[in-house]
């Protein structure tokens, strides 16, 4: 008999600082479909980690076990966990303990990748608190809802990055009084119509 098969393989994604173990973002994740065999919450994937306290407990944990590690993967509290330090964050990739830990580790480099490509090579506690968006849009290119989307980091970056700012257009010089309103009314007026007549 086969196993459940399902495309849910990451329990947690965590950015935690090495000097006190604070969270910086922190996203945890369960199956969107519950087996129907499952009994409370006791289903393999579940995420047991329900409560701030509890996460909070996991993280600290974590952080104490992965401290004077020298590999990027290990197994803490049955689960495959892959981590990567830069400056002064971690980054960890949580899974089940019957999760793929190659493909738990091509999270974590696109997640890392992708930072320093939208971040300018400068991923530390400061820069991602006042990128917060940047990091967070990106986790939830790379997952969603514990199911992996991407991997290439150009990809992801591309996807969060902000236009440039020569593309914002200049409202400096826009005529408000009615006239010049009635001149924009009439031209989007005209160009819904050209882009109505393209679609036909």
């Amino acid at each position: 008999m086969a196993p459940n098969m399902s495309l849910f393989s990451v329990n947690a994604i965590l950015l935690l600082t090495t000097s006190d173990s604070s969270r910086i973002l922190t996203r945890y994740y369960s199956p969107p479909h519950i087996p129907t065999n499952a009994q409370n919450d006791n289903y393999p994937g579940a995420n047991p980690y329900k409560t701030q306290k509890d996460q909070k407990a996991f993280e600290k944990g974590l952080m104490d076990k992965t401290a004077k590690q020298t590999s990027d993967v290990i197994l803490y509290d049955n689960r495959v966990v892959v981590f990567k330090m830069e400056s002064d964050v971690m980054m960890y990739v949580v899974g089940g303990a019957e999760e793929n830990e190659i493909m738990l580790y091509n999270v974590i480099l696109a997640l890392r990748d992708s930072l320093n490509i939208l971040l300018k090579n400068s991923v530390d506690k400061r820069t991602l608190i006042e990128n917060y968006d940047l990091a967070s849009l990106c986790v939830d290119e790379i997952i969603d809802d514990g199911i992996i989307l991407e991997t290439d980091p150009v990809i992801i970056a591309s996807r969060v990055s902000r236009p440039p700012a020569q593309d914002v257009p200049n409202m400096q010089g826009l005529d408000l009084s009615e006239e010049g309103l009635l001149k924009i009314y009439q031209f989007g007026k005209q160009k819904l119509g050209e882009r109505l007549r393209q679609g036909l």
